[in-house]
């Protein structure tokens, strides 16, 4: 009875693991937009500028492919808003900003893990972006209320920015589509000024924080 028992339980696990070793995961291709807001500093060396988070927006298109299970491709086409905003604690009356507006391209591994309802993710890649325009917001009037105020005469000299960036998010899957909420941490490894030996500053370097919904909808599973 006991032998009965056991060659059936083992040809039940047998047929089941054959049946689950044949079903196949199903891709998914998806699109949509997100929108966002950016807090950014410029990390400047050897002389350090007084800071505080400048606020910025960022949107765009993503298209993000699920190749197999946890695990996909994410690329997307952004407008960015970059730059520094300057503090002058003795001179508060004083202001100084500039924003740096980026096309970019960020190309995402994206990671994830949950049902088919909820899902947490990380998404880790490189970014690359090309500046389009700058804009300074000061009353400054030629006062100098900051030891280091170099970099208020100086153009960006370097359009073409490269860094790495990742961070965590929330995906609610509905019949509609996905919503999602996202963080995310850019580290630049190109500098926004020149920075040969005979070059005022050795570093200035971008750093972003931001946040940001998105809504995608599959194309095909």
């Amino acid at each position: 009875m006991i032998k009965k028992v056991l060659i059936t339980a083992i040809i039940c696990a047998t047929t089941l693991g054959s049946a689950v070793a044949q079903k196949k995961f199903q891709q998914e291709l998806s699109v949509g937009a997100s929108f966002g807001t950016t807090f950014s500093t410029v990390s400047f060396s050897p002389t350090k500028v007084q800071q505080k988070m400048k606020l910025g927006y960022t949107g765009g298109v993503t298209l993000r492919w699920v190749t197999e299970k946890n695990l996909g491709l994410q690329a997307e086409l952004n407008f960015a808003q970059q730059g520094w905003n300057e503090m002058f604690e003795d001179q508060p009356e004083y202001k100084y900003s500039r924003t740096i507006n980026y096309l970019e391209l960020p190309i995402l591994t994206h990671i994830y893990f949950g049902n088919k309802n909820f899902r947490f993710f990380i998404n880790l890649g490189p970014k690359i972006g090309y500046a389009l325009g700058e804009k300074t917001d000061e009353n400054l009037n030629g006062a100098s209320p900051n030891t280091e105020n170099t970099q208020h005469d100086m153009a960006i000299e370097k359009k073409f920015d490269w860094g790495l960036c990742g961070g965590p998010g929330i995906e609610i899957r509905t019949g509609i589509g996905s919503f999602l909420l996202e963080g995310r941490y850019y580290y630049a490894l190109g500098d926004i000024f020149n920075s040969r030996q005979e070059d005022y500053f050795s570093k200035s370097a971008s750093q972003v924080f931001s946040a940001k919904i998105s809504y995608l909808m599959p194309l095909f599973k």
